[in-house]
């Protein structure tokens, strides 16, 4: 016997489990803008690459394709290991195993699609990275 007043399972899901991207994005949007920008082309910028180990270039800018999508500048928030070395500027010997050891601590998600590997962030951490990388480069000042 079901009341019209109970929520449907489909409701209790919306209410209570699903996660949006737009919250994780805009609740640390202040941090995300002051190491990552976007150009009109849906590409990705930082500002401050020459302060950052490989590993928080490669996070940051998985972050701020996140920020590009959202922001109706991109279609995609995977990014290819070609489109990380070109836009980074780091050589392939070094960003294959970094994003190995991205992987390993389950900061990054990796899939296959036919012959390219493609790379996205974890949503769960983004707030976890930013506050380090935040913390780290405000050390490297003082």
């Amino acid at each position: 016997m079901t009341l019209k007043n109970e929520k449907t399972l489909k409701e209790k899901i919306m209410d209570e489990m699903s996660i949006s991207y737009a919250n994780a994005l805009e609740k640390n949007f202040e941090i995300a803008k002051k190491y990552i920008r976007i150009t009109s082309e849906g590409k990705v910028h930082l500002p401050s690459k020459e302060m950052l180990t490989g590993k928080d270039q490669i996070l940051l800018y998985l972050i701020g394709k996140i920020y590009a999508k959202e922001a109706g500048l991109t279609i995609e928030i995977s990014v290819t290991n070609d489109e990380l070395a070109t836009e980074l500027g780091i050589p392939t010997g070094s960003l294959l195993p970094w994003l190995k050891e991205l992987r390993d601590k389950n900061q990054i998600k990796t899939m296959k699609k036919g012959k390219y590997v493609s790379h996205q962030i974890q949503i769960n951490i983004i707030e976890k990275i930013l506050n380090n990388i935040d913390k780290k480069l405000k050390k490297k000042a003082e």
